[in-house]
């Protein structure tokens, strides 16, 4: 169930960018860069569970600490040792997760039975200017996210509603270029349309970032279903299209401009580091974990391939949308209507369910990074401060542009390049001077990394910083070359 979970966070909004990279970059450069940001991708969420097993074992050791002290001090006040055993063994029971296997003896000290979210490990093994840099990644990285979402949804219900009025009903997708000064119903123009439906839904779905966002399992549940039909439709569509031999893509090998992008969406699409601790902790028999989690890195990686193989030989490069499901909602490609406007809508039902939950995590993360122990909020910064800078800022980047494959490219290649490579390599290098501090130079972590020598941390963290400058050198060149 958890490896389900994990794939359906990763097979997320990034892989309907995937098709439109895949034809700018040429399908060699973009299968060898997929097949390489999935190993590497891989290899640091071997990090991070290697950094969870070691904060694991730190905090049992600190409580282990605890108890001694506490049973000292009960031991010369007269309290019995029956119980102290009877506490010691409830507060176990209440700690331990309801899907740990009850096991015999002493469990393992790096066992991951508690829950310990990435922002608890940087104030763990890193020192105050690493947390700080942590928060801030991941800010950044979340507002990408919401002015991604924000954009997504008008889009979309853009060229839907465009395409069905006026003169070129269905033609979304045909090849026809549209421009934004271009008419959309009556005087009204195909941009005014869409900052229209931003508004909407900013006024819709913004207000929830002022409150807690909670009881989504239902809304959770739906959304994937309706992602997977989503997904299966597409790649069956545009493989009977090119067997009846109506395919029209002729895709390139190689076109090193479109490498940019691409690395940022490829990057984007595999994200998941921030989130395994919710994912691999209810796990009950974690002994197999790392060679799971490969199978499941594997089965991303032939969906992807599928997804934007299928799409760049059904369609023409300049005909592919930045939301792949658009190029489905032009009448020569479906007939049925139902199906042209479900896909076409798609991105509209998923997206609007997640951008609250994210939302209200990004405001959660802001209230962390400016907390000071023991303090509390004025309710004017609490209630009104906090929940407009989260909402703001990615309204007014969605306001300006509607780009995503750029907005999905520069938000994966920067805040996601620091999450997704260079915050796992930190954790796990700290925590494993953290441990040999702790607990010694012999003691072994049940969960450490395959990649267990210092030159594969080296390895992503020059990765990941060479990756910076690529992506800035080629943002520069390209930016004086217009």
């Amino acid at each position: 169930v958890g490896l389900v979970y994990m794939f359906n966070l990763i097979v997320g909004t990034g892989a309907l960018t995937m098709p439109k990279a895949f034809a700018t970059a040429g399908w060699l450069v973009s299968l060898v860069l997929l097949m390489f940001l999935g190993f590497m991708s891989y290899m640091t969420t071997t990090f991070v569970v290697e950094a969870m097993a070691a904060a694991n074992a730190q905090l049992r050791w600190k409580r282990m600490e605890k108890r001694k002290d506490d049973e000292d001090e009960d031991s010369s006040s007269g309290v019995s040792d029956s119980d102290v055993l009877l506490q010691d063994g409830y507060e176990r029971a209440e700690t331990r997760p309801i899907l740990s296997v009850q096991r015999r003896g002493s469990p393992n000290i790096f066992e991951i039975t508690e829950r310990v979210e990435m922002g608890q490990m940087a104030s763990m093994f890193f020192n105050k200017v690493g947390v700080n840099l942590f928060y801030f990644c991941i800010i950044i990285y979340l507002y990408g996210d919401l002015a991604i979402y924000a954009a997504a949804v008008p889009v979309s219900l853009m060229q839907v509603t465009c395409s069905a009025t006026g003169n070129h009903s269905c033609s979304v997708g045909d090849g026809t270029k549209y421009n934004d000064t271009d008419k959309c119903w009556g005087p009204i123009r195909r941009i005014d349309a869409y900052r229209l439906y931003l508004a909407a839904f900013t006024l819709l779905l913004g207000p929830f970032t002022f409150f807690n966002v909670q009881k989504t399992k239902y809304l959770q549940i739906m959304t994937s279903l309706m992602r997977w039909i989503a997904f299966i439709l597409m790649i069956i569509l545009a493989l009977i299209r090119i067997s009846k031999g109506q395919a029209e893509g002729h895709p390139s090998m190689a076109q090193l401009s479109g490498i940019r992008n691409l690395f940022g969406v490829c990057v984007y699409s595999f994200m998941c580091q921030h989130s395994l601790p919710s994912l691999i902790t209810p796990i009950s028999k974690k002994k197999h974990v790392n060679k799971l989690v490969l199978l499941d890195y594997i089965l991303i990686l032939a969906f992807y391939s599928l997804l934007s193989f299928t799409a760049i030989y059904c369609f023409r490069n300049d005909t592919l949308m930045d939301m792949y499901t658009l190029n489905f909602t032009n009448c020569k490609i479906i007939n049925v209507a139902f199906i042209r406007y479900f896909l076409g809508l798609f991105p509209v039902f998923t997206i609007s369910t997640n951008f609250p939950i994210i939302a209200v995590t990004l405001r959660n993360n802001w209230k962390t990074l400016f907390h000071r122990e023991g303090g509390t909020y004025p309710w004017v910064v609490d209630r009104i401060v906090f929940p407009a800078i989260t909402l703001i800022p990615p309204v007014l980047v969605a306001f300006c542009t509607h780009d995503l494959e750029s907005l999905v490219g520069i938000t994966g290649a920067y805040a996601g390049n620091g999450i997704q490579y260079l915050i796992p390599a930190f954790l796990a290098y700290c925590s494993r001077k953290d441990t040999q501090l702790v607990f010694g130079s012999g003691t072994v972590n049940k969960h450490l990394s395959p990649f267990r020598h210092t030159f594969w941390i080296v390895f992503v963290l020059i990765w990941g910083f060479s990756c910076f400058v690529f992506v800035t050198a080629n943002i520069v060149l390209s930016e004086s070359k217009l």
